[in-house]
């Protein structure tokens, strides 16, 4: 965290000494800051194994008098934010150029941002897990409008900060409630204190209220439904490139934030707050589902068919509760892990058809994308297929193990519409591969693919489909991210 803010304070000073055509340095220091912070990440992670085959007892590392807690599951999602950071970079690069936006401030809040997700992972107190969460959520907000001349985007960052405004009062005042019921803004504290509050009072209202107010603030950063209402407006607005950062390096930290608090906090009240979320999933995969059949923006498209993957998500949070039942907790992890390289890579083919006259974010802009740019489109079509879960993609596993984890603790009414509502997904993906290879093209313009934008392309194709194919390597490391030894979840697909 500390790599990141230096290079993203070092990218506002350099910034002023370029000259317009050296503006490229910013993104290449950007990304040498990502790679120096991912060293230093992937150091503490060594050091776990290390310690773990020597047999050795391994505390999570610690700071700021435990309010930051640096363990195995924050280490996982420093990994998949600085990798979806890193793609987003890649995306960039080319697409400010042609918007005439190629400033350093980008690449500065980009690196802040991660800072924040950072914060909300590894966060221990709830004062810094706010901190964190208003960090990220006031760069991403300047990110959204960051194409100044352009009204949607303007719009689109307004909305975005008045809801997240209304959203972070109600999430703080939950958790001023707890810190108030317990006396406390450490988490393993505050279970502590519920823990005796619900034994003596298991209807206690103001804890029913706090839990309430928390949980909306909560499932407004992820998006789920009736929460939603800013992500198709703030996806479409927004430069493309920041689109697929937020539907997954931006939703990864919402669900750090969730999972840290529901799990770590939260889970004397488990209770209390199941029987939200099933209804919250229900509704989200109905709505995100059924809303994205009538896009004709694909922008507006994948931000419903995130809407509708978060009701997925909260299935899996339904089944499982960390302790008895780990699948669901698992799922959720694979599911951010294959939706990162998925979804960016449907957003960085969407990015790459941006041109001087043309927007590229309409269905009828990517039409007979295979006659012109056939790699693209096959790409995209991989993307699609994996976003929808046929095998042998990556997507495929991340429904598959929420399936698994409805059906492992009985809830088979559950699985089986999230299986329906999988089918209606494959319906809407198929109207964007439709285009593509089916309909005739509307535009002869060249699509030009850079270097940057090539390798982008590369990393996100090379992870949906290696993760899909090898899935053994990654369900290891999921497991380790959550402390479950000997893999259980690789050992039952290798029988």
């Amino acid at each position: 965290m500390v790599l990141l803010s230096l290079f993203a304070l070092g990218i506002l000073v350099i910034d002023l000494m370029l000259p317009k055509e050296w503006k490229q340095v910013n993104a290449l220091t950007a990304m040498t800051g990502l790679v120096f912070s991912a060293a230093a990440v992937g150091k503490l992670h060594f050091a776990y194994r290390a310690a773990e085959q020597r047999g050795a007892v391994v505390e999570a590392l610690s700071g700021f008098m435990g309010a930051l807690v640096v363990d195995r599951f924050a280490i996982y999602f420093f990994y998949l934010f600085l990798i979806g950071a890193a793609i987003a970079i890649l995306m960039s690069m080319r697409y400010l150029e042609i918007e005439q936006e190629n400033h350093g401030e980008f690449y500065a809040l980009l690196l802040f941002s991660v800072v924040g997700m950072m914060c909300m992972a590894a966060g221990y107190d709830i004062v810094l897990l706010f901190i964190g969460l208003e960090l990220m959520a006031i760069s991403t907000y300047v990110l959204v409008g960051f194409l100044r001349r352009d009204k949607r985007s303007n719009e689109a960052a307004l909305k975005y900060l008045l809801l997240g405004a209304f959203s972070s009062g109600l999430f703080a005042y939950g958790l001023s409630l707890f810190y108030g019921i317990t006396g406390s803004t450490n988490l393993g504290f505050i279970a502590h204190g519920l823990a005796n509050i619900i034994a003596k009072r298991p209807h206690d209202p103001v804890v029913a209220f706090a839990l309430l107010t928390t949980t909306v603030g909560l499932l407004f950063k992820i998006a789920a439904v009736p929460f939603h209402q800013w992500a198709p407006d703030a996806y479409e607005g927004a430069p493309t490139s920041v689109t697929g950062f937020m539907s997954v390096a931006v939703k990864a930290a919402g669900w750090a934030l969730l999972l840290r608090i529901f799990l770590f906090g939260l889970g004397p009240l488990r209770s209390m707050y199941v029987p939200l979320l099933i209804i919250v999933s229900i509704v989200t995969m109905t709505v995100g589902n059924l809303a994205a059949i009538s896009q004709n923006n694909t922008k507006r498209l994948l931000a419903y068919s995130s809407i509708a993957h978060v009701g997925y998500m909260l299935l899996g949070l339904v089944a499982s509760d960390g302790v008895n039942h780990s699948t669901g907790i698992m799922a959720i992890m694979i599911y951010l892990l294959v939706y990162t390289f998925m979804n960016l890579g449907a957003f960085a083919v969407i990015t790459s058809l941006r041109r001087r006259s043309i927007i590229g974010d309409d269905i009828d802009d990517i039409a007979g994308l295979y006659s012109k740019a056939p790699v693209e489109a096959l790409l995209m079509f991989a993307f699609l297929l994996s976003l929808a879960g046929i095998p042998p993609l990556a997507g495929f596993w991340g429904k598959y193990f929420i399936f698994l984890s409805l059906i492992q603790t009985g809830h088979y009414a559950l699985a089986a519409l999230a299986v329906l509502y999988a089918v209606i997904a494959l319906y809407y993906y198929m109207q964007i591969g439709s285009a593509m290879l089916i309909r005739p093209v509307t535009d002869t313009e060249p699509v030009s693919v850079g270097p940057a934008m090539r390798l982008a392309l590369a990393v996100t194709a090379a992870g949906t489909i290696l993760i899909g194919i090898f899935p053994n390597y990654f369900i290891n490391m999921v497991d380790w991210s959550l402390g479950i030894v000997g893999s259980p979840h690789s050992a039952m697909l290798m029988r």
